[in-house]
């Protein structure tokens, strides 16, 4: 795979992902939902000021650190993707690399900008030691709801495709009622999971025809050498 094909396949999914983030937050108020398929597709709105799939630790600090940390990845990510093109590798597996890349790069656009460039979003409350919401819809603004590395995650994929409630005799959960696929996320995160998912069950097809590049070249490094 060259260059160009892993730029198209990156910019593909950081564009459709922006876009449906930007439709999602100029058009939607905070927490509200809308069917797409029946009861089983939403797009739901939420913001998610921590990791994937809702997850968040630290108030802002913690934001920042993650931020930082995403920013890392990227820049990681842009010599290792380098690296893998140069030698060669498989090209599902650098297209798996691609798409993880492309996902963490768009949520951390979210994460960087949507703090300065909106005027609306999730504010974190020291006494109250929580995320407070807001009411309205948001807009592009040159007053923003907080600094560079303090924007929110636009998340509004929901998928509530089985619900129903444990049976009493089932320990710990009895009673209780259950979901899936609970979680709320974006188009990067399902890259990034994709990719990630992507990369275990086929792993063995990915690295094959290296492992076999590799001991040819050993075995014909091996020959001259013997010849010589």
């Amino acid at each position: 795979m060259k260059k160009i094909h892993v730029f198209l396949i990156i910019a593909f999914v950081v564009l459709a992902d922006q876009l449906l983030k930007y439709y999602i937050k100029v058009n939607f108020e905070l927490n509200t939902a809308r069917p797409v398929f029946g009861n089983w597709f939403y797009l739901y709105f939420v913001e998610n000021p921590g990791m994937a799939y809702g997850m968040k630790f630290g108030g802002n600090t913690g934001k920042v650190l993650l931020t930082i940390f995403r920013m890392g990845a990227v820049v990681f990510g842009v010599y290792y993707l380098n690296k893998i093109v140069k030698e060669k590798h498989h090209n599902g597996f650098i297209f798996c690399a691609s798409l993880i890349f492309a996902g963490a790069l768009g949520n951390l656009i979210d994460s960087c900008f949507y703090g300065v460039f909106f005027d609306k979003g999730m504010i974190y409350n020291n006494l109250l030691n929580e995320y407070m919401g807001y009411d309205g819809l948001a807009k592009i603004s040159t007053k923003g709801y907080g600094h560079f590395l303090q924007g929110n995650v636009v998340d509004m994929l929901y998928f509530p495709i089985l619900k129903g409630h444990f049976p009493t005799w089932m320990p710990i959960w009895g009673g209780e009622d259950f979901e899936f696929f609970k979680p709320i996320f974006n188009l990067a995160d399902t890259a990034i999971s994709s990719g990630v998912i992507s990369m275990i069950v086929f792993q063995r097809m990915f690295f094959r025809k290296k492992e076999e590049e590799e001991s040819e070249n050993k075995n014909e490094s091996d020959n001259f050498i013997a010849e010589s």
